[in-house]
């Protein structure tokens, strides 16, 4: 840990780093690059005090999975297993959900509901365009390089040059998800109920802000771990 360590390279260490810096509002994601000296100064809070707490949290969960050091494989199997799956299912069901609420709520928010409605609509499709072509067409070559490595044998040839061309297509469609999930934050008050808010309204709010912490977990181990992983695995 230096001065010069950024967000991403620290949420990198555990995930335990992740869940500190989430609860304290750090873009350890798509905002990743900033140094978390610099980050925490901006918030007011002590470098020394967000260090601690990530022990602390790292004590606690001492079994859970080290990803900087498991087979790229065993990683992807994880990301495709926990937060596509979970895309998978959810997306549609909060889809349901928005449509619902903007249907009989929609006269009392005319300004945000429908924003909100095409905001969900637009990050969806993009999502779920994403997930297919990692699992079509990056992750089946970051599968082939990890065996690869494994056997310390040369990594295929991948018909789309280095792998470092589809990672930054995908890192630039992260970006976009992350804006989208600002405005959503923006357009819910930070997920605070608005004062009409029946049971359905406030299990949309709570499903769209479990939707921005696993995309957060997913898109962190996809940038910050398994990509770069990657890049490193074939310019071995």
């Amino acid at each position: 840990m230096t001065s010069n360590t950024t967000l991403a390279e620290l949420a990198a260490t555990s995930l335990s780093a992740v869940r500190v810096l989430e609860e304290h509002g750090f873009d350890y994601c798509c905002g990743g690059q900033q140094p978390f000296e610099q980050a925490c100064l901006a918030k007011g809070l002590q470098p020394e005090s967000i260090l601690r707490e990530i022990g602390q949290a790292a004590s606690a969960s001492a079994g859970s999975r080290d990803w900087q050091a498991a087979p790229l494989e065993e990683l992807v199997q994880h990301i495709i297993d926990t937060h596509h799956a979970y895309l998978k299912l959810d997306l549609p069901v909060l889809q349901s959900r928005l449509e619902k609420v903007a249907a009989v709520h929609g006269s009392r928010d005319p300004e945000r509901l429908p924003r909100l409605a095409n905001v969900f609509t637009a990050l969806r499709s993009e999502l779920e365009m994403h997930l297919r072509k990692e699992e079509a067409i990056l992750f089946p070559f970051i599968v082939q390089y990890s065996r690869a490595e494994l056997r310390n044998q040369p990594v295929p040839r991948a018909p789309f040059g280095s792998i470092a061309n589809p990672i930054a297509m995908m890192e630039r469609e992260h970006s976009g998800a992350g804006e989208a999930l600002e405005e959503i934050r923006s357009l819910t008050n930070n997920f605070d109920p608005p004062w009409y808010a029946c049971h359905t309204v406030r299990a949309l709010y709570e499903g769209l802000k479990v939707l921005e912490a696993d995309l957060h977990v997913h898109i962190h181990l996809e940038n910050n771990i398994l990509f770069p992983r990657a890049v490193a695995c074939e310019n071995r």
